[in-house]
């Protein structure tokens, strides 16, 4: 009998993002970032803390982890902040970046979870988007089961092409499982009968990175703007704001940034 028909895994996604809210300063950077740090609410709560100390404004470009490359890649963008160190590492190698500061927090055996799910051709939703919760997702089931992009077109995986939250509605509707973000899933309201099945597997680390776009290749980047909002993130003041951002009274968010 089961006692539990819906389950998915979630990832503690850790990091720290960057604010939405737009303020009336005359110096502001436009960072490029993703929907799931957006959505996270720690945008509100992070940066005003910035702004007010240092009266520089940041402009959020939202999106998934692959489209904040390629608008940070264009030199729409001052600073590129998301979740996928391979693509991250390629942007700094091909010049699009100078340098990536990073951030890990500690998030059982998720890898023989997969392996099940592919053995009993369970129903699997995955994003589909480009977005690093997808690339993560991605390179579990390559060191779960060696196959990598939808899964060899398997029919029991089914990749939405949709944002966290619509992807969890549709886990709910087809009793699947998925792999969430944490921030997305606390504030998450529709939970159902979905319940968390992993949580602080390695394997569910999902890295935040900060990188400066390279003014050498864009000149018209705030570098010294940039300069003072990734110095303000990786040290102190910012890594203690971010650790005291709580969601439904849980820390969400577990940073390690080193000089």
């Amino acid at each position: 009998m089961k006692l539990i028909t819906k389950f998915f895994f979630i990832s503690l996604i850790t990091g720290i993002a960057l604010t939405g809210n737009v303020f009336a300063a005359e110096r502001f950077i436009v960072a490029a970032s993703t929907t799931s740090t957006v959505n996270s609410g720690l945008f509100d709560y992070l940066l005003p803390k910035f702004t007010r100390k240092h009266g520089i404004q940041i402009r959020v470009v939202g999106v998934g982890t692959g489209q904040a490359i390629r608008v940070a890649r264009r030199g729409d963008a001052d600073v590129l902040f998301v979740h996928h160190k391979k693509s991250e590492l390629a942007f700094v190698r091909d010049g699009f970046g100078i340098g990536r500061s990073a951030k890990v927090g500690q998030t059982k055996s998720v890898k023989s979870a997969y392996k099940a799910i592919a053995n009993s051709k369970s129903i699997f939703t995955s994003r589909g988007d480009d977005s690093g919760t997808h690339k993560k997702s991605l390179s579990i089931w390559q060191v779960a089961i060696k196959v990598t992009s939808s899964n060899g077109g398997a029919k029991w995986y089914r990749e939405t092409g949709s944002g966290m939250g619509a992807t969890l509605n549709i886990a709910s509707s087809m009793n699947a499982y998925t792999l969430t973000d944490r921030v997305t899933w606390e504030n998450y309201k529709n939970k159902e009968e979905l319940k968390i099945l992993f949580e602080h597997d390695p394997l569910l680390q999902n890295q935040y990175g900060i990188i400066k776009v390279n003014p050498a290749r864009h000149k018209h980047v705030k570098s010294k703007e940039v300069d003072i909002f990734i110095n303000w993130i990786l040290y102190t003041e910012g890594q203690a704001a971010t650790n005291n951002y709580r969601l439904n009274n849980k820390r969400v968010f577990f940073t390690n940034a080193k000089k």
